[in-house]
């Protein structure tokens, strides 16, 4: 079932693309209407898709999808946004799409598997404490909502939300644990800490009222037609949208780095708050470029995966999946409407994924320095902090997150290099 699901998401994920009706990249997105109204060849399209994915697929999408053990959804929507342009348009090319996207799909799942099991044949198994690149993660992923305020009301009321957020963890860390008849509930310190400080952003964002002087314009009336071509490709979106969501109960994908640790680390409730926010802040992306092109996302504004993370009922997972995307689709007139009644919200969107990338590139550079010390001590640090000070030199720098898990798999490989040589001897042996 599992490799069913990977051949099918593959699959359909490149005919989209090769359709051109929902690419992954969020950078493509806006280019696809150069192509689709004959500004653009195909040559140029391809050439594009390929410089602007394919190495965020090697740097980034496989380095975290090895390093958690789950794939992250980067590296198989990024490979069928490449499949798809680079396939000639028409009905070859969409047989072709389709068989070509299964087959990745699928490689994406056994190369996964091939790599881990691998890993864990070698004289030194570092897999344990590879697995600790996502602790900094889990316990600092609370704090992206007070520098989201940070950044859109200044540090005095980011500074207050965070300290409301400090103070609901311990409050919860001590106080969550109760009885309900003769049930036990213990509610999980971090994953409250997050709802405290999403309510406060969300509270300020909502509080901003829109300037009465500013000109507003109308996007869906503005690009009406497009819209319609979205609605009228809701089939095949709501097919990819419950076939990620079934995907993703089952643990086999997962859509952004943080909530991918917390999943593998069985936190699923965590995870779908973390994605939940991280929808929020796609909203007016995903939105507003899917109105002004025509082209949606494979996964439109990002809910499908809260489905999947909460309902673990692969069959029902796909009907929810199904029925949220479609209604994202439905709904982008009145989402358009609300963004402009709203402007906080909007403006939150691009704050929290940046706020999130901030994040992560912290917690997966400490998570990584953790993870290297823990198999060959100092040493993994020496690797790790010369990596990420080496890359900001490089002209062709991996991005800044992805440094601490490449480091990490780097230096498992090198003690068991050094260590077949006699130069390394590991920790416990000592």
């Amino acid at each position: 079932m599992k490799y069913v699901l990977m051949a099918l998401i593959g699959a359909l994920a490149s005919i989209l693309a090769n359709k051109g009706v929902a690419v992954f990249n969020d950078g493509l997105r806006p280019i696809m209407p150069e192509y689709l109204e004959g500004r653009m060849d195909k040559k140029a399209l391809a050439a594009t898709s390929f410089a602007l994915s394919f190495g965020l697929v090697i740097g980034f999408g496989l380095p975290m999808s090895v390093a958690a053990a789950i794939i992250l959804i980067h590296s198989i929507l990024l490979g069928t946004d490449i499949i798809g342009t680079w396939i000639p348009s028409g009905r070859k090319g969409v047989i072709a799409s389709g068989i070509v996207g299964a087959v990745y799909g699928v490689g994406i799942a056994v190369g996964l598997k091939f790599v881990v099991d691998l890993f864990a044949k070698l004289p030194v198994n570092f897999l344990s404490q590879l697995g600790t690149v996502g602790t900094p993660i889990v316990a600092a992923f609370a704090a992206f909502p007070a520098l989201v305020v940070a950044y859109q009301y200044g540090f005095k009321k980011g500074g207050i939300t965070l300290v409301v957020t400090f103070v609901i963890r311990q409050i919860v860390q001590y106080y969550g644990s109760f009885n309900i008849g003769t049930a036990k509930v213990a509610l999980n310190p971090e994953g409250m800490a997050l709802l405290a400080g999403m309510i406060v952003m969300l509270a300020f964002a909502i509080k901003e009222k829109p300037d009465p002087k500013a000109q507003t314009v109308d996007l869906t009336a503005l690009f009406s037609e497009r819209v319609k071509r979205i609605r009228k490709n809701i089939p095949y979106l709501a097919v990819m949208g419950g076939l990620v969501s079934a995907a993703t109960s089952l643990s086999l994908v997962a859509g952004d780095p943080i909530s991918l640790n917390l999943l593998a680390k069985g936190k699923n409730v965590e995870a779908a708050l973390t994605a939940l926010a991280r929808g929020i802040g796609f909203i007016p992306l995903v939105g507003t470029t899917a109105i002004a092109t025509g082209v949606y996302g494979p996964v439109g504004m990002t809910f499908v995966f809260v489905v999947g993370l909460l309902v673990k009922n692969p069959i029902l997972s796909f009907v929810l999946g199904a029925v949220v995307i479609t209604l994202e689709v439905l709904l982008l007139d009145a989402l358009a409407k609300l963004l402009d009644r709203f402007p906080g919200v909007r403006k939150c969107g691009d704050n929290i994924r940046t706020a999130m990338s901030k994040l992560l590139e912290i917690a997966l550079l400490v998570g990584g320095m953790m993870a290297a010390h823990a198999m060959a001590p100092n040493f993994g640090f020496l690797v790790v902090g010369g990596l990420y000070l080496l890359n900001k030199t490089s002209k062709k720098a991996v991005v800044d997150m992805a440094v601490g898990p490449i480091g990490a798999i780097l230096v498992g490989v090198l003690i068991n290099i050094l260590y077949l040589v006699g130069l390394y001897l590991p920790p416990a042996a000592k």
